[in-house]
């Protein structure tokens, strides 16, 4: 235990040398050039769009044909007004209109008088304020633009994020890039520049198990983590004001899968590069660039071309992500993200078992 304990300490005091990452400064701006120009669309489309309809009628009937027809639009159904939060929690729909039940008579006093009740309601999910912002500004040119009278504005509501405060959004997806960063790319850089430097081969002859020097040298980049989670919990929740609402137990326990998945990626990274430049490169390639431009940090997930959206899915910090942004902002229990955790455990046991295996054939 005492050896153990050694190489932790030793560990500690090198976790903050220079990673050299140079190559990755000036390498990434033109990857992200390429990804921009190419890959990566900006504008907000399949939007999922659900309706309440009390009572149909001809003018209803021609609205949800307008809504339905829309390319901007997913039409999703009409739904009981009952089922309106459930689908929005679940992440089934963005946004639900409601028409009034006595549609054609309240579009008629507004043609008429120029005032009157509200023919329709958009409720809104706004944990994502790029969907909800320009979803509402859709549905209002969609539906109001002809049929109303341009004093009549339909009642919105937004859900989750009513000030539509873009940290609510980026909170979570900081948190996936910080717990890579740290667990992931430094984990790497540290191992492969043991084996740079040919002082893994001395570790490999001592006393300690190889497995154990694997641990240790993990084992600070781990606590590092949870401090950073501890640290980016209360600042969200103090400073930037998010509403935490959800079970802060669930936050901890799927935050600290991701972590383990993170040191994985890392180990998995160091058994296949020799040298400290390798290790970043593949470390930037198969992590910081695709949780930066894939995962749903900062372009949703439905906007992107078809053919990346499958590979959004094996991308770890998605899931963490959305599991996140249902915790901290919907409120959702810890069976709302289930399948996200899931995900998470299963890559994650699925990474290690690989990473380990890559190890044992190397010191073979």
């Amino acid at each position: 235990m005492t050896g153990f304990l050694s190489f932790v300490k030793k560990e500690t005091l090198h976790i903050l040398r220079d990673p050299r990452t140079m190559l990755i400064a000036l390498l990434m701006p033109v990857v992200q050039i390429l990804l921009f120009g190419f890959a990566i669309s900006t504008e907000v489309n399949n939007i999922n769009v659900a309706v309440v309809v009390p009572h149909w009628s001809e003018s209803v009937r021609q609205s949800v044909e307008k809504l339905s027809s829309n390319p901007y639009i997913t039409y999703q159904g009409a739904i009981e007004a009952g089922e309106i939060d459930q689908h929005l929690r679940s992440g089934k729909t963005d946004a639900v209109v409601v028409f009034a039940h006595d549609y054609d008579k309240v579009l008629n006093e507004w043609k008429l008088n120029g005032n009157g009740e509200t023919a329709m309601q958009f409720v809104m999910d706004a944990s994502n304020t790029n969907i909800a912002q320009v979803g509402a500004g859709y549905l209002t040119n969609i539906l109001a633009a002809n049929q109303m009278s341009s004093a009549m504005i339909p009642e919105t509501h937004m859900l989750f994020n009513p000030q539509m405060k873009s940290a609510f959004n980026f909170v979570p997806g900081i948190m996936g890039m910080v717990f890579i960063l740290i667990c992931g790319i430094l984990t790497s850089v540290s191992i492969v520049r043991e084996k740079e430097t040919e002082t893994m081969d001395v570790l490999l002859v001592s006393p300690v198990r190889p497995l154990r020097i694997i641990l240790a040298k993990m084992v600070p980049y781990f606590i590092l983590s949870c401090i950073n989670l501890t640290s980016v919990l209360l600042l969200a929740r103090y400073v930037l004001e998010v509403p935490m609402s959800g079970n802060l137990g669930a936050i901890i326990v799927v935050s600290l899968v991701y972590i383990a998945l993170a040191l994985a990626l890392g180990l998995l990274v160091s058994t296949i590069a020799k040298k400290q430049v390798v290790a970043l490169l593949i470390s930037a390639a198969i992590m910081l660039m695709p949780i930066v431009f894939l995962s749903g940090i900062i372009f949703p997930v439905e906007n992107m071309p078809s053919v990346l959206q499958p590979l959004s899915s094996i991308i770890p910090a998605r899931w963490y992500i959305d599991a996140m942004r249902k915790l901290m902002i919907q409120g959702i229990g810890f069976i709302g993200v289930l399948k996200d955790f899931i995900i998470l455990c299963i890559m994650t046991v699925v990474i290690i078992g690989i990473a380990l295996k890559n190890f044992k054939d190397k010191l073979e």
